[in-house]
């Protein structure tokens, strides 16, 4: 259907086309194209959504929606208090062969462990705003608790303790920006009590590695393959662990291993820190449950919402041994480290009526369906290349045809405007490196540019695969 919407004033009225079956999706398209074009003007704002609504005849929520993706993919700007914009460079091209290079540069994303942006709840959080805002109490507008508002950590330990199986209370809860924040703390506080040496998973973040050697700490790589990191190989004071997906290897770590962790945690009162990276996200049988749970007094239990909802959110907790409770206190007193208490009291509201289980579901179908027709274009196009086996998480491991590099494919991947990383990339340490392998995060792209994105990864394969044979 053909709706006009006088929502657009003042100036002029906009035509919006609306498909009767998928009118989201219509709308999306419609307002993308109309910023693309300059129908929408840079810097313009867009009406309320519930005036939008009410003008196309759809819910108040489809618009929301809508308006959370664009925002996603930085068409849009929302000012808190003021409004949704028009984004003042949003990106619109001129037709031609290098504008569309232009555009694809910066939209084409296969980079691991970042989620789909255009998929954030927008609608069930602002619900969940205000009544968290129409509940809270005065004292709620002041200076926020360090370790977090207690309604959020009444619900996290609720919530971890239900779902990923964590033994915790509200009071062993520590809420803090954004997972970096949560291991500079933890590694402080570990400083603090004698400890020198941290061992990490040989393939993972730097930003993880460099955050905890400036709270003083050495780092040390462990040896990682398909059971996971090998406690064997281990001489330091704590661990950092990736157990339920390791990243980016995608590895489970077994349960030999993860016994032989706590074994080796408890013999010498040591630290392990558990970060649960995609431990909500298992598509081939139920999800493994969380370490803490054999050890809670040597393990770190460390969580997220930024797959589940969005890393803007910023919002990390962690489930802490009651040795390290003071400590980590102690240091986000000095760090003045006090967390966003509004977005907490959401959240909370968010994991008591459900909300977060349902994202939590949502993005599970959604990544469960990316993985499947991702297994399925390196089975019919890509002839020589396998993935890695583990349906889990938000990436996964592509090893590449034999003779070709990881360099040769970034650089052709670069050349069409993809942003595409090799497994060599995360590698620390010096042990011997794995066969040459992509990281392909199937969670970035929006879904009308999924297909473009694993197209653009085919395409980089394969041209560099015939320059190393000559073809």
């Amino acid at each position: 259907m053909w709706a006009n919407s006088g929502a657009f004033e003042p100036g002029r009225d906009l035509l919006v086309a609306l498909d009767p079956v998928r009118k989201t999706d219509s709308l999306e398209r419609a307002l993308r194209d109309a910023i693309r074009t300059g129908a929408l003007a840079a810097g313009e704002r867009m009406p309320p959504s519930r005036t939008l609504a009410a003008d196309l005849g759809i819910s108040r929520n489809s618009v929301a929606e809508v308006y959370g993706r664009l925002t996603g993919e930085g068409w849009l700007e929302a000012r808190v208090g003021a409004g949704t914009w028009v984004a003042a460079s949003p990106g619109r091209l001129e037709p031609g062969p290098a504008s569309i290079r232009r555009r694809r540069a910066a939209r084409l994303d296969l980079r691991a462990g970042i989620p789909d942006a255009s998929a954030f709840p927008i609608g069930a959080w602002i619900a969940a705003s205000r009544r968290a805002l129409a509940s809270a109490s005065t004292s709620a507008f002041g200076y926020g608790e360090l370790a977090g508002a207690l309604p959020l950590r009444e619900a996290l330990a609720a919530y971890v303790s239900r779902a990923r199986g964590v033994w915790a209370s509200a009071d062993a809860v520590h809420v803090t920006h954004g997972f970096g924040q949560l291991l500079a703390l933890v590694g402080g506080a570990l400083v603090d009590r004698g400890a020198r040496v941290i061992a990490v998973e040989e393939y993972g973040h730097e930003l993880h590695r460099d955050i905890l050697r400036g709270t003083g700490l050495e780092v040390v790589p462990i040896p990682v393959d398909g059971d996971g990191a090998d406690p064997a190989r281990v001489t330091a004071d704590a661990v950092l662990l990736t157990p339920a997906h390791q990243f980016p290897t995608g590895a489970v770590l077994s349960p030999a291993r993860r016994a032989a962790f706590v074994d080796w945690a408890r013999r010498g009162d040591r630290i392990v820190i558990e970060d649960d990276y995609d431990g909500e996200f298992r598509y081939d049988r139920r999800a493994v449950g969380a370490l803490q749970a054999l050890a809670p007094d040597h393990v770190v239990y460390a969580g997220t919402a930024s797959k589940a909802l969005t890393p803007s959110l910023g919002l990390a907790w962690g489930v802490l041994p009651p040795s390290l409770v003071d400590g980590v206190a102690a240091r986000a007193r000095l760090a003045g480290a006090a967390t966003d208490v509004l977005s907490q009291l959401t959240l909370a509201e968010f994991l008591r009526r459900g909300d977060y289980d349902r994202a939590v579901r949502s993005a599970r179908v959604r990544y469960r369906a990316r993985r499947e027709a991702l297994d399925l274009l390196v089975a019919t196009r890509l002839p020589g290349a396998h993935l890695g086996t583990e349906q889990a998480g938000l990436q996964c491991i592509l090893e590449l045809p034999p003779g070709t590099s990881e360099k040769d494919v970034m650089d052709a991947s670069a050349s069409d405007s993809l942003v595409f990383d090799g497994l060599g990339t995360y590698r620390f340490g010096a042990g011997a490196p794995r066969p040459p392998a992509m990281v392909v995060g199937f969670g970035a792209p929006p879904p009308h540019l999924f297909d473009d994105a694993l197209d653009a990864a085919v395409v980089a394969i394969r041209a560099a695969d015939a320059s190393t044979h000559g073809l």
